[in-house]
């Protein structure tokens, strides 16, 4: 462990600067639903036939969209569902959804809890099993709120409860969850390693904690000139942290030392460096993207991998823990 140590301590710190975003025109952005909802279901079906990662998920997603399209009353706005059913995931999330998703199909469940994940995950394995309570974390107001909304829509109240806090400050006992999801949200609390003890402590003997984080072949450290998530003050140049991206070394520290080693690892990244980055810059920007194109991008620019080190440039990874 000293190695992995002394490389965590030496992070490489990397700045991305986000473009002013773009006035979003009415007119454009029209367009942009028509077109999408023309071409959405063609870049699906070319994802289906080069076997991408997830496009079953989304088709389920799209279901439960024309469900609450045609619902009399539902809480859920027409934009939401619209987007549940024209691109209701983005870039990886497809392999981590699916990945999770073919574990927890295997699993038994009874009381569940999901840390800050996109909300389309635990309310989906909701929907799905109906044994399960599940409790969702999440300290974004707005984000949280709009998790309510669908969570009523589709009539889950009674088994679900929502809370507003940081997973560092949450009130349960500990030992009281038989599964704890949390997709691509570690990297992004300073403190991670605290995050991963308060999270392990949480699960019972024999339970599972189903994980995704970034990563490269070398780890670093990475902020923006955005707080996306609104908890943070920025520091001298205006940058906030926004997450880490893990290497090998850094996993065994972070998450390794506390939970001790995976069951199961999968590595899914970009073919071509830079493919992912330029993607969230435009999406965060405003910029024109094609949202739904996404599954067939996840299909053909990205790829498996067996290792971290051989990444040419980012990914997620994805862990499975039981804990002893």
């Amino acid at each position: 462990m000293p190695s992995a140590l002394k490389q965590c301590e030496t992070l490489k710190k990397r700045y991305v600067r986000v473009p002013s975003p773009q006035k979003r025109r009415r007119l454009r952005t029209l367009r942009n639903v028509i077109v999408g909802s023309i071409l959405s279901p063609t870049y699906l079906l070319l994802a289906l036939l080069y076997h991408g990662p997830g496009t079953r998920f989304r088709l389920q997603c799209a279901l439960l969209g024309l469900r609450l399209l045609f619902k009399r009353k539902t809480t859920f706005s027409y934009t939401e569902i619209g987007r549940l059913l024209l691109w209701p995931m983005d870039s990886v999330r497809y392999f981590e959804f699916d990945f999770i998703w073919r574990v927890l199909s295997k699993t038994s469940i009874r009381h569940f809890l999901d840390v800050s994940s996109p909300r389309l995950f635990p309310v989906m394995l909701l929907r799905k099993r109906r044994e399960i309570t599940a409790e969702l974390v999440n300290p974004d107001e707005r984000d949280l709120w709009t998790t309510a909304s669908l969570v009523k829509a589709c009539g889950l109240e009674s088994r679900c409860n929502l809370r507003k806090c940081l997973i560092e400050d949450a009130q349960f006992i500990p030992e009281s969850f038989d599964v704890v999801t949390t997709i691509s949200v570690v990297e992004h609390i300073p403190q991670d390693k605290d995050a991963v003890s308060k999270i392990w402590d949480l699960i019972k003997p024999g339970g599972k904690l189903l994980v995704s984080v970034p990563c490269a072949a070398v780890g670093e450290e990475e902020y923006v000139n955005v707080d996306f998530f609104g908890l943070q003050t920025p520091d001298e140049a205006g940058f906030f942290f926004h997450q880490y991206r893990y290497d090998q070394a850094l996993l065994e520290e972070r998450f390794y030392s506390v939970t001790g080693p995976p069951v199961q690892v999968a590595i899914y990244g970009e073919s071509k460096a830079g493919t992912l980055l330029n993607g969230l810059l435009r999406k965060w920007s405003g910029q024109h993207y094609p949202l739904w194109k996404e599954a067939y991008v996840m299909a053909r620019e990205f790829r498996r991998y067996e290792s971290l080190s051989d990444l040419p440039g980012e990914g997620v990874v994805v862990m499975e823990f039981v804990k002893g």
